[in-house]
């Protein structure tokens, strides 16, 4: 049986909180039960891209994972790159998380601490959200604006927050006056995305994801703050 029944006209519908609430492709904004039947699709595309090529994903194939049929995806999403977007728009906006784990204490052992946090948060980051990110990559460096401009606002808070704290040991005297704090911070953020995304890489040269990170905190704590790590 068709969802059509569950999408409810948009004059109808309550504020929408995010993006399970957005209007499906006619317009109206899903119900309970057609929010299910949308999570669940997008679950399905998330799944599928675990072990497909973003290329190769079809709409039958997300639709069987998901229990439905293809007409009901459709009733969604346009196709399969729009249910993908939807995905990474998500993943942009949980990358809020990363900022907090800056908003730490940046003196001394504590500031160690915090670099190891925001390390450690990239990494967990990147391989919760792996498949979808791999999509955001590969379609940043096809040059497609959408996920191009999804990708840099997911890192833009972040590298924001570590720039503030560049600022600060900047005007302390720790950081060199001719340090840009964007420039750094943006440098700093590009390293720890790059690495996160190929970690498994790293330890395919038999480099252990323990040492990776204690060897990133060092970089991100002393280039930060210019302070000599304690101990």
């Amino acid at each position: 049986m068709s969802d059509e029944r569950h999408l409810q006209p948009v004059a109808s519908a309550g504020p929408a909180d995010g993006v399970d609430e957005l209007p499906a492709v006619d317009g109206r904004v899903p119900g309970r039960r057609g929010q299910a039947t949308r999570r669940k699709l997008l679950d399905a595309t998330r799944d599928a891209l675990d072990t497909a090529s973003y290329r190769d994903l079809t709409v039958v194939d997300i639709a069987r994972r998901a229990g439905t049929s293809p007409a009901t995806f459709y009733q969604y999403f346009p196709d399969v790159e729009h249910a993908v977007l939807v995905l990474a728009e998500e993943v942009a906006q949980r990358a809020g998380a990363l900022t907090e784990l800056v908003g730490g204490e940046w003196k001394g052992a504590a500031g160690v601490e915090t670099a190891r946090r925001l390390v450690a948060g990239f990494m967990a980051y990147w391989e919760d959200h792996r498949p979808v990110l791999r999509v955001v990559e590969l379609a940043t460096e096809e040059g497609d604006l959408r996920f191009q401009a999804l990708r840099v606002r997911s890192l833009n808070e972040v590298t924001r927050a570590l720039a503030d704290v560049v600022e600060q040991y900047r005007k302390a005297g720790r950081v060199p006056a001719d340090v840009e704090p964007m420039a750094t911070a943006g440098s700093l953020v590009a390293m720890l995305a790059h690495t996160a995304a190929h970690r498994y890489g790293f330890e395919f040269w038999g480099i252990r994801t323990d040492d990776l990170e204690v060897s990133l905190s060092r970089i991100v704590y002393w280039t930060a703050t210019g302070q000599k790590q304690p101990g």
